[in-house]
């Protein structure tokens, strides 16, 4: 916005400046789709199968399930939505996000550090040692977490080729993730425009497959949005229930990339790519699978593999 003044002086109108500036943002928002949200998007994989692989157990009523696609919505909406793209997102160390970006700003303003880092002359620098922890428990999070995902998604190759040895599956892991980490050297703007097709192709395949899984198996799926599922599961389930609630966080992991990225791309961007295109499309594939699940409990181990037409 500050070079704005100059570009009208050098001959461009305000509405072409508004026009230009309106197509970098929904740019930098088509790219971070392919940075930001790889891992949240995949969490649709493991989310259900997770939270029900303990003692918990579904029954005829459906209950359960119900239950369990309400915690995944509020909580997605709540942590994922609201706190960090309408709160987090505004918290930013001029234009940076992360861990040292949130212990710069806690040193310079809740003097938080016994450093004179508050000064005018050192508005811009803080003790970064602090924030260490905070860096190492975010660089643990991204090397497992994809880990994850991919043996999650290679895993699902055994429904079309159940020969296929569990080495096997470790075997080709392996080597995509080897392929993936090895691209990153390549630079924020290379790696967004190779895989944000990929992610875009991703997300609106699962959100497809969930409006058909929900017309088809089950409509009524739309009612577990209301919060008052959420109290029936617990009444029901009990402390199996609490305990498996474990599984549900999962829908939230990569959330704190959104923040983290903040200095790859735009606030705005960020906001405009989740609320407008990946929100809706994670909520659209957990409803769906849900619904599937209410007529199909004996698949609830394969349930996102299974759920998919064909």
């Amino acid at each position: 916005m500050n070079q704005s003044p100059t570009l009208i002086e050098q001959g461009i109108s305000s509405q072409k400046l508004k026009t230009v500036s309106c197509a970098n943002v929904l740019t930098l928002a088509y790219q971070s789709l392919g940075v930001i949200y790889g891992d949240l998007s995949t969490s649709p994989l493991y989310v259900y199968k997770t939270t029900f692989s303990g003692k918990l157990s579904l029954h005829e009523d459906d209950e359960e399930i119900f239950g369990v696609f309400s915690f995944i919505f509020w909580t997605f909406t709540f942590i994922a939505l609201f706190k960090y793209v309408f709160v987090v997102l505004s918290a930013d160390d001029n234009g940076e996000g992360g861990a040292f970006a949130l212990y710069s700003l806690l040193c310079r303003y809740a003097k938080l550090t016994v450093l004179p880092n508050h000064q005018e002359m050192d508005e811009k620098l803080s003790t970064y040692a602090t924030g260490s922890p905070g860096t190492c428990m975010a660089i643990g999070d991204s090397v497992l977490t994809p880990t994850i995902s991919v043996l999650s998604a290679v895993s699902g190759v055994k429904l079309k080729i159940p020969q296929l040895h569990e080495n096997y599956v470790v075997i080709i892991s392996c080597i995509i993730l080897v392929a993936i980490f090895s691209v990153q050297r390549y630079g924020t703007h290379r790696v967004a425009f190779v895989f944000a097709p990929i992610s875009t192709a991703w997300l609106l395949s699962i959100s497809s497959i969930g409006v058909y899984n929900t017309i088809k198996w089950n409509p009524r799926i739309v009612s577990a949005l209301s919060p008052v599922y959420m109290y029936k599961f617990l009444r029901s389930t009990g402390v199996e229930g609490w305990v498996s609630l474990g599984g549900v966080v999962l829908s939230i992991t990569g959330v704190e990339t959104m923040f983290a990225d903040l200095g790859h791309f735009s606030s705005l961007s960020i906001k405009v790519a989740f609320s407008f295109f990946v929100y809706p499309c994670l909520i659209l594939a957990y409803m769906g699978e849900a619904a599937f699940l209410s007529k199909h409990h004996e698949d609830i181990q394969r349930s996102f593999y299974k759920a998919i037409p064909g």
